[in-house]
């Protein structure tokens, strides 16, 4: 996946649960530096990062990575 579709991902699930930048690194335990990196695509996630994130967005590491079954969208 290229980087900066990662960024835009975990950056919408961010916004979507209503969390700040400063917040999300706090809970995930990453400087606000490194995911800012990260959401803007001069950083690439190690797996160990994208699972905290999932667990604290509550959502499975392949909804980050844009693998959800979505039938029926293009029907």
């Amino acid at each position: 996946m290229e980087n900066n579709r990662w960024g835009r991902r975990i950056r919408a699930f961010r916004k979507l649960k209503g969390m700040k930048q400063l917040d999300f690194a706090g809970k995930i335990g990453m400087s606000t530096s490194i995911l800012g990196q990260i959401e803007r695509g001069t950083r690439i996630p190690t797996i160990e990062q994208l699972d905290t994130m999932a667990l604290v967005l509550h959502i499975e590491v392949k909804e980050l990575m844009g693998e959800t079954n979505s039938q029926g969208k293009e029907g």
